[in-house]
């Protein structure tokens, strides 16, 4: 069951009594966790009505212990217990005793009152394992994956709109290029420029370069789209910036070569067949990166992306042992690559 199947279903008063919450997008599954809390725990109830623990350092016993004891002045309980890392593969390097044995008896008869909320830190489960063979039967296992493109852009809509704020036609494109699709910098960043815009305002796109904050690994992808466009003055205009900001000119090169590999990575991946969801997948991007890389890669053939690879790689070697001035032998890099 995916999370927003499950979070219609607390609303409309359909909880489980166990959610299993794994996946990448941590910051999804804080929102699902604080929705099932508004839900189901009256605010004043809520010190006594929510428990939380630590599977590394507390056994699963006192968890379950914990979910089965009767909960006090409320009518429901949640119990939330992070690192449950038995629901995968991993080795745990803790030395609590936890048994799981007891954990599937409680899914086969498990008390109304308590919502037990187990936190995975990891990408997936081991399906191998008996435990989530009967999650995923109960329809507890609850995956928070990366948003795909049009997923992304709709959140981004629906949090302006909660705002009161639009964005102006393109201003979204620029506004995850500027941020780097992550939901807890979308969020702060979003928050921003509604405050500053007010109710009824619109973002624009000029709005989002001036006041969204970049880092350098989203100022060196700016720049590339700067340079697939051709436009090497608003390039140059990035790289000195990044200059003035002390960022290492070899720290740069290196944030360039990762983009010319995971556009080179990307498109021979695409001429295999894979979708671009299938590729973020494999290369382990968000898949709004793949997407944009995917854009960008397209102004090169593969044998240009492996001959600028190999001319960075000779260059980083140049910057390092002194036989070129760092930034300068950069800048001019960026000036040759178009041709």
């Amino acid at each position: 069951m995916d999370y927003k199947t499950a979070a219609k279903g607390i609303t409309q008063g359909n909880s489980l009594p166990i959610y299993v919450c794994y996946g990448t997008e941590k910051y999804l599954q804080q929102e699902f966790i604080q929705h099932v809390i508004d839900k189901l725990i009256e605010p004043d109830q809520r010190s006594f009505a929510v428990s939380r623990y630590d599977l590394s350092e507390t056994s699963l016993d006192t968890v379950l212990d914990d979910a089965e004891t009767m909960p006090f002045l409320a009518d429901k309980k949640i119990v939330i217990a992070k690192n449950a890392l038995f629901f995968t593969g991993a080795k745990e390097s803790t030395k609590v005793e936890h048994r799981i044995e007891r954990l599937l008896e409680y899914l086969k008869s498990p008390v109304d009152y308590a919502i037990i909320i187990f936190v995975v830190d990891a990408d997936k489960l081991d399906e191998r394992k008996k435990i989530v063979k009967a999650l995923k039967e109960s329809q507890s296992a609850i995956p928070f994956l990366p948003l795909s493109v049009d997923e992304l852009s709709r959140w981004i809509s629906r949090r302006a709109d909660k705002w009161g704020v639009t964005f102006e036609d393109g201003a979204i494109d620029k506004f995850i290029l500027y941020t780097g699709a992550q939901l807890q910098i979308l969020t702060s960043e979003l928050e921003k420029l509604s405050l500053f815009v007010g109710p009824n305002g619109c973002i624009t796109g000029e709005l989002i370069g001036q006041l969204v904050v970049r880092s350098a690994e989203q100022n060196v992808f700016i720049l590339m789209d700067e340079i697939v466009k051709q436009r090497l003055d608003n390039a140059l205009s990035i790289f000195h910036d990044l200059l003035k900001q002390k960022e290492e000119p070899i720290k740069i090169l290196l944030l360039i070569a990762r983009q010319f590999r995971i556009m080179l990575q990307i498109k021979e991946l695409e001429q295999q067949g894979y979708s671009q969801q299938q590729i973020a997948g494999q290369i382990g991007a968000h898949p709004y990166a793949v997407k944009l890389a995917s854009e960008q890669g397209r102004s090169y053939s593969l044998a240009k992306l492996s001959g600028l690879l190999s001319q960075l790689g000779d260059l980083d070697y140049r910057m390092k042992s002194g036989k070129v001035e760092k930034a300068l032998g950069l800048e001019l890099f960026i000036l040759e690559i178009p041709s």
